[in-house]
């Protein structure tokens, strides 16, 4: 196999490989930073001549021109698995659905479930034995191209390889179509700045890390704020499992806290199968032996992460209930990001042996238009609000004030635990709310 010759026959430019996309098709623009730039602009531009072509992606982060130049949805309907910021402002307008999903099971449902006619998506150039690394967005990548009628491959200089792990590349002999043109720049999420309050939320699930760990982080000021505060500490041998590679992970190995030593599983690997941050941590991936990529049904698998010791997993919330229902995805019924792996990491990281999951978030938030200072424990979730996490399902909750813990505890237990890690103002209401509820005993102790 003369692989050159294969890439020069299969290479194009953009306004011609889109040629393949007819009217009705499904179009799959991958993930995150795997989101063809290119390909889209070609596809935009021809508006005018197709009709109801399906397009799924998620965790957008450049500007999409098949839905900006199309806001009557007639030509191009975007469709998201998980939303960024710019995908939640495209839902407020009507221009962007979302698609329901449990991480772990995202390969699945392309391989069982899912038609793709044409997959699109960004790559690291092509290697001397034909492989293009998937780079900084493994998760699906693989079974989006299996199940692809045609692949078409962008090529861009500036994204990382990413070592495996499995998964990781593609090889020339699976692409239809290769293009090439100007690199975009790759988006960046440079880390959160770290409040008072997440240094106290961080300082309690601080206590419950100990040397040799296996940690999860997810993103947002409160996973970051747990990574530098492991990162000045004592604590060492740390290990890596997670969906999610960001800053921390990178700032805790250079301060010499993760060494993946004494992992009961991919000893001597940080395993991920996503990464978003900022430019130095897309320098620290490329070809880096220390990092495994591996899809998400192997990082958020339950199962797998049974098989680590120790796993601590830290997510955010966005509001809790006295019953202990969790939604991390949605604000009422507006969709803000999605489900995601949270659910993965609460049910993985309780399943380890010696493991923790922990749900961190602020007990208040401030009404932007009133200036209010609200809740975010409740009596019952907001009408439509989506429990991302069960009560069934519930381990630690944490804010400033507290931990709880909620695992195998009764309906009162519970009310009585939650209502005493929210803000010392609300809890007379919250009390109230819990005895209309029948689930207030009077022998509670005095919060």
């Amino acid at each position: 196999m003369d692989i050159q010759r294969e890439y020069r026959a299969k290479l194009t430019v953009a306004e011609q490989a889109v040629k393949m996309v007819k009217s009705g098709h499904w179009v799959d623009y991958s993930f995150a930073t795997a989101q063809p730039i290119l390909l889209d602009k070609a596809l935009a531009a021809r508006t005018g001549e197709l009709w109801d072509v399906k397009i799924r992606g998620g965790l957008i982060l450049n500007p999409l021109a098949v839905v900006e130049g199309d806001p009557s949805r007639k030509h191009f309907c975007y469709n998201s698995w998980h939303f960024s910021g710019y995908e939640r402002n495209l839902s407020d307008q009507g221009l962007c659905d979302y698609i329901p999903m449990i991480y772990r099971n995202k390969p699945l449902l392309y391989r069982k479930s899912l038609d793709v006619d044409v997959a699109m998506m960004s790559v690291a150039p092509m290697d001397k034995d034909g492989f293009f690394s998937f780079s900084l967005t493994n998760s699906a990548s693989k079974a989006i191209s299996e199940k692809a009628k045609t692949v078409i491959v962008e090529v861009n200089k500036n994204l990382p390889v990413a070592c495996g792990g499995q998964e990781n590349c593609i090889h020339i002999s699976e692409v239809d179509i290769i293009v090439e043109g100007n690199n975009p720049v790759l988006p960046v999420i440079n880390p959160a700045p770290i409040t008072e309050t997440d240094k106290k939320i961080a300082k309690y699930i601080m206590e419950q890390v100990k040397d040799r760990s296996t940690i999860q982080l997810g993103i947002g000021a409160l996973p970051n704020a747990v990574g530098t505060m492991l990162a000045e500490s004592d604590i060492k041998d740390l290990g890596v499992h997670t969906e999610l590679l960001v800053d921390a992970y990178m700032i805790l190995t250079k301060a010499g806290r993760i060494t993946n030593k004494y992992k009961n599983i991919d000893k001597g690997k940080a395993v991920w199968s996503l990464c978003v941050g900022s430019q130095e941590l897309y320098d620290w991936v490329n070809n880096n032996a220390g990092l495994a990529s591996y899809p998400i049904n192997y990082t958020n698998a339950p199962q797998v992460m049974a098989a680590i010791d120790n796993l601590i997993t830290i997510n955010n919330c966005v509001e809790v209930d006295i019953l202990g229902q969790v939604t991390s995805e949605t604000s009422g019924s507006r969709q803000i990001s999605g489900t995601g792996g949270q659910l993965d990491f609460l049910t993985g990281g309780y399943m380890s042996e010696g493991g923790k999951s922990f749900i961190c978030f602020h007990s208040t938030f401030t009404e932007k238009k009133t200036g209010e200072m609200k809740s975010r424990v409740l009596m019952s979730l907001p009408q439509s609000s989506v429990v991302t996490n069960p009560r069934s399902q519930a381990h630690y909750l944490v804010t400033e004030w507290g931990m709880a813990d909620l695992a195998g505890r009764s309906v009162w237990e519970r009310a009585e635990r939650i209502i005493g890690i929210a803000h010392p103002q609300f809890r007379d209401e919250l009390i109230k709310g819990a005895e209309k509820l029948g689930i207030w005993r009077r022998t509670n102790k005095i919060l």
